[in-house]
């Protein structure tokens, strides 16, 4: 994957939960069956508080997000060890979510589904951002730049996350990285 990733923000506050990011009654959709996985990018984030969110992340009837970047508060992806959470917002469309912090199951599973970069802040960001706002990530400058501002913001190294994110999950980097065997077929 490229080390800049560019587009539309959607801002969120402190603990987001997995079953905002997707609820219960969506577990049911298997990830591996590709019209599933697609499927649940339809319902990321549905779970939000509609009288606190008034745009939603997914618009009804579409199966993915205008919003490529989510820009959170503290303890993103609290709750559960779903993981559906962060492969529902990869199927969405988003690439990655920038916050003050993430639940550790949360991030774990970020990197092990590689469907999302995990990116801790090193300050509090989401009063800089507003939904809809043009932003660009550089995973090698370690920024986030709000293009519609033109503040700069940074982040904490992922390290050796990074690669794993980049392979696209913890099977493939160890396939990859010959760390699993092929069997001969």
């Amino acid at each position: 994957m490229s080390s800049r990733i560019s587009g539309k923000v959607f801002v969120v506050g402190d603990n987001i939960d997995t079953d905002q990011i997707i609820p219960a009654e969506y577990l049911n959709l298997i990830p591996t069956i590709k019209e599933e996985y697609d499927k649940l990018g339809s319902y990321a984030l549905c779970g939000l508080p509609e009288s606190t969110y008034k745009t939603p992340f997914v618009k009804q009837d579409q199966m993915d997000s205008d919003y490529s970047i989510i820009v959170a508060g503290r303890n993103f992806g609290c709750g559960s060890s779903r993981e559906h959470a962060p492969i529902s917002l990869g199927s969405a469309g988003c690439h990655v979510v920038v916050a003050e912090s993430f639940a550790r199951i949360f991030f774990r599973n970020s990197m092990s589904t590689g469907e999302i970069y995990p990116c801790e802040s090193t300050a509090p960001i989401r009063q800089e951002f507003s939904n809809g706002d043009n932003a660009t990530v550089d995973m090698d400058q370690l920024t986030l730049t709000n293009e519609t501002t033109g503040k700069v913001f940074s982040f904490k190294p992922l390290g050796d996350v990074k690669p794993v994110v980049d392979s696209g999950g913890l099977f493939n980097y160890a396939r990859k990285s010959g760390m699993i065997q092929e069997k001969n077929q």
